[in-house]
């Protein structure tokens, strides 16, 4: 049993590369997704994940397979995204859930067009899906540099962050800190799904974001159980994931979301705060 664990790891430079990535981005994109979930903003996370793919297309267009290239085109295009909508939400014509529906469906059929007109099949597959296992040493740097800026900027504003989830009214009155931690938030997520990018594509990379930390509110019921119990979880889900992709000869990506989902169903069922199986057991009666 213990070297059918480790001896993937220890044997194979690829699969200690795709570990040290997929627990980076585990350590900082839970976190963003458990705020994400506290402001109710988890479809929004889905949707700009989407949104980077045609700024990775550009990208692509332009040098290539270049990892510079591609992160600062996502980059560049999943805030383009996010600010936008924004703007048209303040028109009070539509609310900013139906914007950014509208530019994450334009900027998903974007991106596969530029890709699928001027790139290959392969090419495609690796943009939406990403490869986990052919992770390079400049990759882990970019990856692990966007898990430090992210966790130390999460610290910073960390106080701010939850007063505006639980009563930004209150965080406008006494502090001018609202605008720049929500504008400061948007960078962070979409940071972290470029990181994402690199490893799991970006169909998948918000689902390392958001799975833990949905799974994790029927564990904890305050901000910071929340963020311990999802990175545990993500980091639990990625080692797993690694591991049976290897020894049965699946995509490496999916499963490790699917590892994800696994410990979000089992959540729902077994979880103390509100899981399914738990809500069967009678309640103890108050006593005198």
């Amino acid at each position: 049993m213990i070297h059918a664990v480790l001896d993937p790891f220890v044997e194979f430079a690829f699969m200690r590369r795709a570990l040290v990535g997929c627990l980076a981005i585990s350590m900082t994109a839970p976190p963003i997704g458990v705020f994400l979930m506290l402001r109710r903003m988890s479809l929004m996370g889905d949707a700009m994940g989407h949104a980077i793919l045609p700024g990775a297309a550009i990208g692509y267009l332009l040098a290539g397979l270049s990892l510079f290239a591609m992160s600062l085109g996502g980059f560049a295009a999943g805030l383009a995204v996010a600010l936008a909508a924004g703007l048209v939400a303040r028109s009070r014509v539509i609310r900013e859930d139906a914007s950014l529906a509208g530019f994450y469906l334009i900027s998903l059929a974007l991106g596969v067009f530029l890709v699928s007109v001027h790139g290959t099949n392969v090419d495609l597959l690796h943009v939406l899906f990403g490869s986990v296992l052919a992770l390079n040493d400049a990759a882990l740097l970019l990856v692990a540099s966007i898990a430090t800026v992210s966790l130390v900027t999460l610290a910073v504003i960390y106080r701010p962050l939850v007063l505006e989830c639980f009563d930004p009214y209150y965080l406008r009155s006494v502090s001018h800190w609202s605008s720049p931690t929500h504008l400061i938030f948007l960078v962070l997520v979409v940071l972290n799904l470029v990181a994402g990018f690199q490893a799991l594509g970006t169909l998948m990379a918000v689902g390392i974001m958001l799975l833990p930390a949905v799974g994790a509110r029927f564990w904890a019921d305050n901000a910071g159980g929340m963020i311990a119990v999802a990175i545990v979880a993500a980091l639990l889900s990625s080692f797993a994931g690694l591991l049976i992709s290897y020894h049965y000869n699946v995509p490496t990506g999916p499963t490790v979301i699917l590892a994800c989902g696994a410990f979000y169903l089992f959540s729902m069922l077994a979880g103390r705060r509100g899981g399914a199986l738990w809500g069967l057991m009678p309640a103890k009666h108050l006593e005198a």
